[in-house]
């Protein structure tokens, strides 16, 4: 098994309902280690750069909207598989789909509003994360 980083994000349905603490223990009792954290307010330009690969989708402008709507907390993780260990702990998209005990399932308001962003592959993974955070303030 290979020690990775991957990049999280607690949406600001999360934030505003004070729920960053409890999503970090998931996290933590998984077995991954928060290395680099930060709470910030996304601007519009940020969120369009960061989603920018859904720009042709419908839900664009909804999800942009959205992730500017209150703080984030971005975060890179480490641990062995850690990228797919993030998505198992944050659950399916939809959180009427999501496992029992999965982030999503227990804190997701709806499939926008879903509580967490996870990478979903080592390539997505290094770019997110220095989309947000430089090679200094990763501290594994």
């Amino acid at each position: 098994m290979a020690v990775e980083r991957t990049l999280s994000i607690i949406k600001p349905d999360a934030t505003r309902r004070n729920l960053t603490g409890q999503i970090i223990a998931k996290f933590e009792t998984a077995g991954l280690r928060v290395v680099a954290q930060k709470r910030m307010q996304l601007s519009q330009a940020q969120a369009e750069a960061f989603y920018s690969v859904h720009k042709a989708r419908p839900f664009f402008g909804s999800l942009v909207s959205f992730m500017v709507s209150g703080p984030v907390v971005v975060q890179v993780l480490e641990g062995e598989n850690a990228i797919a260990k993030n998505r198992e702990v944050m659950g399916a998209t939809d959180p009427s789909k999501a496992a029992p005990g999965t982030v999503r399932k227990d804190f997701a308001e709806s499939i926008e509003a879903n509580s967490v962003h996870g990478s979903d592959a080592p390539e997505t993974a290094a770019n997110e994360i220095h989309f947000f955070f430089s090679d200094l303030e990763i501290v594994g």
